[in-house]
């Protein structure tokens, strides 16, 4: 009976490392392809994923949508997510300065506002499903935003200005 518990104990052990290694390899430091090139002129590179946790608890983001080519930029403002229609779609999305971004309402999700974390912009707080805010991005960075009345769900987004 000794020997079979040796055994056992080599063979836990064997397993337990296995695992781990499999699962170091699989937490590699790569970039996710919907995350776009990043670019040597990124503002912001991809290796902010998440923009130090800002939209960590957003389930509708899966990358920064590129959108450097266009003049203006639709954001929808009550898309589904975080348990109904409390998100910005696209969550993140990358325009080059100059870009109008247009936030346009769906009318779902109750009353939704867009508001800077940094108070550089703010649109009123409506439901009105067709409704429109707009700022155009003339100064290159990363400008966080949420909105109010759904900041706590994660009806977060960012618009990184290259």
């Amino acid at each position: 009976m000794h020997g079979d518990s040796l055994s056992r104990r080599a063979f836990v052990g064997s397993a337990a490392t296995a695992t781990l290694t499999a699962l170091a390899g699989c937490s590699g430091g790569g970039t996710t392809p919907s995350q776009g090139s990043g670019g040597e002129g990124s503002s912001d590179a991809a290796s902010k994923r998440d923009f130090g946790g800002w939209l960590g608890a957003t389930t509708n983001y899966d990358g920064v949508v590129d959108e450097t080519d266009a003049s203006e930029v639709e954001v929808t403002v009550g898309s589904r997510a975080n348990g109904g229609a409390y998100g910005f779609s696209p969550a993140a999305v990358r325009v080059s300065a100059g870009t109008t971004v247009v936030w346009t309402w769906t009318g779902k999700g109750n009353a939704h506002d867009v508001v800077a974390a940094d108070d550089s912009f703010a649109s009123e707080r409506t439901s009105e499903g067709g409704h429109t805010f707009s700022r155009t991005f003339e100064e290159a960075g990363t400008f966080k935003y949420f909105c109010t009345p759904h900041r706590a769900m994660g009806m977060k987004g960012v618009v990184v200005v290259e």
